[in-house]
């Protein structure tokens, strides 16, 4: 005869729940994503992303010192330039008085090693076609061009004060270009955070709002497609064996099947980005009435944890590290 078996006893108070939890969700877990911009004279909130703003130079420092107040593990920071200072080779990501740079020396000015301090290393915000890259002469986004920018980038990141860059553009041997690039500059202690699996997704559209793209068309022709894994797993192990010291899964959500299996190979740390789309979603159901909003974002984080992300980048970060401490 069986015993009398009853999974329930393991769930029968919130003491008791805690003590059986598989998986936990703590404030240095998650990273905040913060957007600063040129030619604002206050913080401008993204009309897509109710609570998120556009912050100015002078606006991000305190709004970064909570945020690390509050817990947060760290800080990924995304330049907004003006229109005309966009031009096709994005050169005001890798001008040192760029907003991008300057916030960076600001933050790290501000914060020092208190925080995890990321930058995102990509073109897009600064070109006036919005693509990733540098365009060649039939339009398409030359790849070697483009690992030459980014190189250039990531000095000029690394020497405003980032501790992480974010390669996000999905170019090959983007992470070993960066990697050499760093080095031959006396940056070697300077890793990054690499956007290994990285789809062209549909949940993006209100992070384009938040960062003035320029961009039309799309960027099929580079960022992965959502109907593959094998092919993110094959990019995983390639920015692996070029040097990344983490590697990311963008979006989560809908992709937590192939951040399972990037966790299960992967010997470095695992982020995944709850991207803009994610946190419109769920922010729009709770201002509707129809979910519960702080139950809906807590489930949401913990579902990205569980499927084996060390870090989560959120909008919601400084929030729920608060909620949460």
């Amino acid at each position: 005869m069986y015993p009398d078996v009853r999974p329930r006893r393991l769930r029968t108070t919130p003491a008791m729940r805690r003590l059986v939890a598989e998986t936990s969700l703590e404030p240095r877990h998650l990273v905040l994503p913060m957007f600063v911009a040129d030619g604002l004279d206050a913080p401008r909130e993204i009309p897509s992303m109710p609570g998120v703003y556009q912050h100015t130079p002078d606006s991000l420092p305190a709004a970064a010192t909570a945020a690390v107040e509050a817990g947060v593990g760290g800080l990924m920071l995304f330049g907004v330039p003006r229109a005309e200072d966009k031009d096709a080779r994005g050169s005001g990501g890798t001008d040192p008085d760029g907003v991008l740079n300057r916030a960076l020396r600001d933050l790290r000015a501000e914060l020092g090693d208190a925080t995890v301090l990321m930058a995102d290393t990509c073109l897009d915000e600064f070109t006036d076609h919005g693509h990733c890259g540098v365009l060649g002469a039939s339009g398409e986004v030359d790849n070697d061009a483009t690992l030459e920018r980014y190189a250039e980038m990531a000095v000029a990141q690394a020497e405003a004060g980032a501790h992480l860059l974010g390669p996000s553009g999905m170019m090959d041997g983007q992470v070993a270009s960066i990697r050499a690039a760093l080095d031959a500059a006396g940056h070697q202690d300077v890793g990054q955070i690499a956007y290994s699996a990285k789809y062209a997704s549909a949940f993006y559209g209100p992070f384009r709002d938040a960062v003035g793209s320029s961009l039309e068309g799309d960027r099929r022709t580079y960022q992965q497609d959502p109907a593959n894994r094998r092919e993110a797993l094959r990019e995983v192990d390639l920015d692996l064996a070029e040097g990344a010291d983490v590697v990311m899964v963008k979006p989560a959500m809908a992709y937590l099947d192939v951040l399972r299996e990037v966790a299960d190979r992967s010997d470095v740390p695992v982020a995944a980005y709850q991207i803009s789309g994610e946190y419109a979603m769920i922010t729009a159901a709770a201002q509707n009435g129809w979910i519960d909003r702080e139950a809906a974002i807590l489930e949401s984080l913990t579902s990205i944890r569980r499927a084996g992300a060390d870090i989560v980048l959120t909008y919601w970060a400084a929030e729920v590290a608060g909620r949460l401490s």
